[in-house]
């Protein structure tokens, strides 16, 4: 047993010493390799029409780190990516522009990123996502795939997630008044805000521009900014007509506070910003959406 145990303990030796002696002949140059994609014309285009005016990055290549991975996603295609870029620029980054004069308000405030997913977001309620925003950094916009930009408006989902998400960044750079929350303050449902409120109807008639207003003050807040700029003043009326007396009213005094924090705060007049959001809106779907010059 003895001699058996010094030569196991001989071998381990020379193992270790095989081992030491083998360091040296180990090359300092690292087997792990960037990937690295080759750039093309969208890429380029990118550049030149988000990154140098708005030091945005405009994601459309599927990457794992990006996404959310508690769903089942797929990556949006090229053309869809390309046609979504240049809706995004013209019907909501360049709008601000207009309404600002020059492209430092989006610089300083919009996300840094943008990033695209060909398919939507499944709940396992039923219920989809269309967009989601990240501490101010990064908006996800989801079901890219399903994009048409014949029938594009302003009224189309990805636009009005724009404005939404965008709206919530900029309250929470300037806080709104405490007074907006106490107008439905008992009445905020959280997550139950689907089951409550099944159509847009009911919502209105409690108060709320729509049944997501429901989950909270700050949803609330950021829906009746988005819903105004995507809608013609008619259209605003049908709605706030289907409220009935009691929801008029709830919505009217919540909307006061949001068109004075906007025009205060941030020097935008929400009835212009409809106006420059619509027309241009109405000219989405003759952009040129193959050439990239």
């Amino acid at each position: 047993m003895k001699r058996f145990l010094i030569i196991l303990f001989s071998s381990v030796a020379l193992l270790s010493l095989a081992a030491c002696s083998n360091d040296d002949d180990l090359s300092s140059t690292s087997v792990i390799r960037e990937s690295t994609t080759e750039e093309n014309d969208f890429d380029r285009w990118l550049q030149r029409n988000y990154v140098e005016p708005y030091n945005i990055q405009f994601k459309y290549r599927f990457e794992d780190i990006e996404s959310d991975m508690s769903y089942y996603l797929t990556p949006a295609s090229y053309e869809q990516s390309i046609a979504m870029s240049k809706l995004v620029l013209h019907m909501c980054l360049q709008a601000y522009d207009e309404i600002t004069g020059s492209t430092d308000f989006i610089k300083a405030y919009f996300p840094k990123i943008l990033y695209l997913v060909g398919s939507y977001a499944y709940k396992t309620n039923g219920s989809v996502v269309l967009g989601t925003a990240e501490a101010g950094a990064k908006i996800t916009l989801y079901n890219v795939d399903g994009l048409n930009t014949a029938t594009v408006n302003a009224k189309t989902s990805y636009f009005k997630t724009l404005h939404h998400e965008f709206g919530h960044i900029l309250n929470q750079t300037k806080p709104y008044s405490t007074d907006f929350a106490e107008i439905s303050g008992p009445d905020y449902v959280q997550d139950q805000c689907f089951d409550v409120y099944k159509t847009d109807e009911s919502a209105l008639k409690d108060g709320f521009i729509s049944p997501y207003a429901s989950k909270a003050d700050s949803e609330d807040f950021v829906e009746l900014i988005s819903l105004y700029v995507n809608r013609t003043a008619d259209e605003w009326e049908d709605m706030l007509t289907t409220a009935g007396s009691s929801g008029r009213e709830k919505i009217e005094s919540k909307f006061e506070i949001v068109y004075n924090y906007m025009k205060n705060s941030w020097n935008i007049d929400l009835d212009k910003l409809r106006e420059i959001v619509l027309r241009r809106a109405a000219e989405a779907p003759n952009l040129d959406f193959d050439s990239l010059e």
